[in-house]
């Protein structure tokens, strides 16, 4: 899944897209600024992956907040390894920490955080959020709000 190899074998060639999360390999490159502490954000606001009861496609906007250490998360193979939840079967609660968790193992980031904001299905939003470590001190952290969101009242 998570891959600690420092090149990336993905960027600047042609890729296949991983079939499942197991398939998908997530690569880092250096923090050209490993001494100045800061946050970086990813928006993924077509998260697509398959409840794993009915078989139902479900959709999500992720935000993916995180302050790097020595690395940092490659985003054509970021894109790539989300890209690979569209046809894998999971609840909305393990897709999202499931993400958060492998960006922590690859990296290392002194803190990450990801919101999930998942769409209404059968009128339920289902909004999940996972954090790991607390934010250092000093470092701007926005609010995750996605105003226009679909399904907030």
């Amino acid at each position: 899944m998570t891959n600690k190899t420092d090149h990336t074998p993905q960027l600047g060639r042609d890729a296949k897209q991983p079939q499942s999360p197991q398939d998908a390999q997530l690569e880092r490159v250096e923090n050209p600024h490993p001494d100045s502490p800061y946050m970086a954000r990813f928006t993924c606001p077509e998260f697509t992956s398959i409840c794993p009861v009915t078989g139902q496609p479900d959709f999500a906007h992720l935000v993916i907040d995180y302050c790097p250490e020595k690395w940092l998360v490659e985003s054509k193979s970021l894109k790539l390894y989300l890209n690979s939840y569209r046809n894998h079967g999971a609840f909305h609660e393990d897709c999202t920490v499931q993400v958060g968790r492998d960006i922590v193992e690859l990296l290392s980031p002194s803190w990450l955080r990801i919101g999930g904001y998942w769409y209404p299905r059968g009128g339920i939003p289902i909004d999940v959020f996972w954090q790991h470590n607390e934010p250092p001190k000093g470092v701007w952290i926005p609010d995750q709000d996605v105003p226009n969101y679909r399904g907030r009242g």
